[in-house]
């Protein structure tokens, strides 16, 4: 008996065949887009954990989540705005943030809640299971703020 195999379509067989597949993907906005704010991301997320660390002991985990979170918040809705959508004009630029609050209260509610549930199940969990557990519950967040970004809050500009 011969094997048979199923394929969800054609395959690139050469390295030419991957090149205009990828070439294909990155001429539509949304990838365009996702490779922005994955860029964003990052920096966000490197500078809401060193917020959290440096104010975890003074103040507390969910007072230092909370705080990590607004500050770099504001940050990631400056860099989307510029650089994932390109919007450079002043205009809207209040609205543009405040909509970017509501996407905040998403992220802080998950990592808020699942710190509190590790918190919970396991109070001497420690800096970095805590850092852990706001990283993950943040990929969440990132998910939703991607999603409430390009299609309410800066849909003027989904095609950038």
């Amino acid at each position: 008996m011969t094997p048979t195999t199923t394929t969800n379509g054609p395959r690139p067989t050469n390295t030419a065949s991957w090149r205009t597949s990828l070439e294909g993907a990155v001429r539509r906005p949304v990838i365009r887009q996702l490779v922005r704010f994955t860029g964003v991301g990052v920096i966000c997320t490197a500078a809401s954990l060193a917020l959290y660390a440096i104010l975890r002991l003074p103040w507390g985990p969910h007072a230092a989540n909370a705080a990590a979170l607004i500050a770099t918040s504001l940050l990631n809705t400056e860099l989307n705005r510029r650089f994932t959508f390109h919007i450079r004009e002043r205009r809207g630029l209040l609205l543009d943030h405040l909509h970017g609050l509501v996407a905040m209260m998403i992220a802080l509610v998950l990592t808020s809640g699942s710190l509190s549930a590790v918190l919970f199940v396991k109070p001497d969990v420690g800096i970095t299971g805590e850092l852990w557990t706001t990283t993950i519950a943040g990929w969440a967040a990132t998910a939703a703020r991607f999603v409430l970004l390009r299609y309410w809050v800066f849909r003027r500009a989904r095609n950038a």
